[in-house]
């Protein structure tokens, strides 16, 4: 599935090696291959990238039994090539450099200093390769005290911060809480695309590529943004609001008489607009609640009284009446409800993509819309070893033989003609 099978994607040309595994990695090299990149999934044999296991939920096949391919696994490796190389062989090594000699950009999330030690870290490969972009993704930098240190997502929400904005307070009985998906990953993987489409754009000024050093602990303190500033300016530490919002009021979810709903009041206008709605005209006219600063310093006070407010209708009808008046708000929806949206279906962001087990599988399309280079779905994330005769014939010119030979001793896994066994 393409969103423009004729039109050639802005990367078209370009090679990406990815030696990259888990999240933050494959989501950049996912929008890299979106974009039109060949990007050549360097996997463990036998094993591929971690998150192949990381499951259930696993895809099914066309007689309704998993598979090894999990969800978290497809969630962030469409439009790659599977090229299982033995990186701890000498072989395996020598190949990797190959490739790298004739590749544009490399992403790798090794811990600081293992490529360095089989000869492919980006010191050694710029040697054979002067113009390559060389990206490492790591917990914490490639410097720092911290540097030897593994970073997972979770463990970098807690240290970077986010955690201790999100969740109810502690009076309202929450506590500190991560967030649902894997947010520091992703963002840090969306750092590292920018941070390799800067450097491919000084490659075209000068021909030199360079060494880009991304961090999830960097990544995610950048993204504390409002309230990392908020911090900064004021010295005083933020806590927890649950849904509601540091320096905005009335902006969080409220009770209708069915279920809850969003209320997102950005301005003092809109506050008018949902107090006439609501028939409480005389809140806003209140010099305790009239202007945006006041409803935050008072918003003890004031939230209770809406929420009064807001049961006596259900949230359909509230989303009605206040949109028609301009007053932003929303359903709070479950995935089922997010993929059945209208919007989300007339936007494209569920495709739907041919796999050699399932037939076919659904996946999230990606939120960029280019008008002259579309992204493209051209294939679903593959299977373990799938593309490593393909890949090595195409870029080296290996034979037959030689490929079957380096496979024989275990250097290469050429995957299996029906994919890879289920978990059952």
């Amino acid at each position: 599935m393409s969103q423009s099978p004729s039109a050639q994607g802005a990367l078209s040309g370009l090679v990406v090696l990815d030696l990259s595994r888990i999240l933050a990695g494959p989501t950049c090299t996912q929008i890299l291959g979106d974009l039109g990149a060949e990007v050549l999934k360097i996997e463990r044999p036998g094993r591929g990238d971690d998150t192949r296991g990381w499951g259930p939920p696993f895809l099914k096949d066309q007689a309704g039994k998993e598979t090894a391919e999990s969800a978290y696994y497809l969630s962030s490796n469409r439009n790659k090539s599977s090229v299982a190389i033995d990186l701890a062989s000498k072989e395996g090594q020598d190949l990797i450099s190959r490739l790298a000699a004739k590749a544009d950009i490399l992403v790798e999330n090794f811990k600081v200093g293992d490529l360095k030690r089989r000869g492919l870290d980006y010191e050694s490969l710029k040697q054979v390769n002067p113009g390559l972009i060389y990206c490492s993704i790591s917990g914490f930098g490639q410097t720092g005290p911290y540097a030897q240190r593994a970073g997972y997502d979770f463990l970098i929400q807690g240290m970077g911060g986010i955690m201790s904005l999100t969740g109810f307070a502690d009076e309202d009985g929450g506590t500190e809480t991560k967030c649902g998906v894997g947010i520091a990953d992703v963002m840090c993987g969306m750092y590292a695309t920018v941070s390799i489409l800067s450097a491919l754009n000084h490659r075209h000024k000068t021909d030199e590529g360079q060494h880009i050093d991304i961090s999830l602990l960097d990544a995610q303190v950048s993204w504390l943004i409002n309230q990392g500033a908020g911090y900064l300016v004021s010295g005083d530490v933020p806590g927890r609001l649950g849904n509601g919002h540091p320096t905005i009021v009335p902006y969080e979810t409220f009770p209708a008489a069915d279920q809850s709903f969003i209320l997102a009041v950005g301005n003092d206008t809109q506050f008018q607009k949902f107090c006439e709605i609501a028939g409480a005209t005389d809140l806003a006219s209140d010099p305790l609640y009239a202007k945006n600063a006041d409803r935050v310093r008072n918003r003890k006070q004031l939230v209770p009284l809406i929420r009064r407010l807001t049961i006596e209708k259900t949230a359909a009808e509230w989303i009605e009446v206040l949109e028609q008046a301009g007053v932003p708000c929303g359903p709070v929806n479950d995935l089922q409800q997010v993929f059945d949206d209208p919007q989300v279906q007339a936007r494209n962001m569920r495709i739907t993509l041919p796999h050699p087990l399932s037939g076919e599988v659904d996946l999230i399309g990606s939120p960029i819309n280019l008008e002259k280079t579309p992204v493209s779905y051209e294939k679903a994330p593959p299977l373990l070893g799938a593309d490593t005769r393909s890949v090595l014939a195409q870029h080296l010119g290996l034979t037959d033989s030689q490929i079957s030979q380096l496979a024989e001793q275990g250097i290469l896994d050429l995957g299996k003609a029906t994919g890879t066994e289920g978990n059952n």
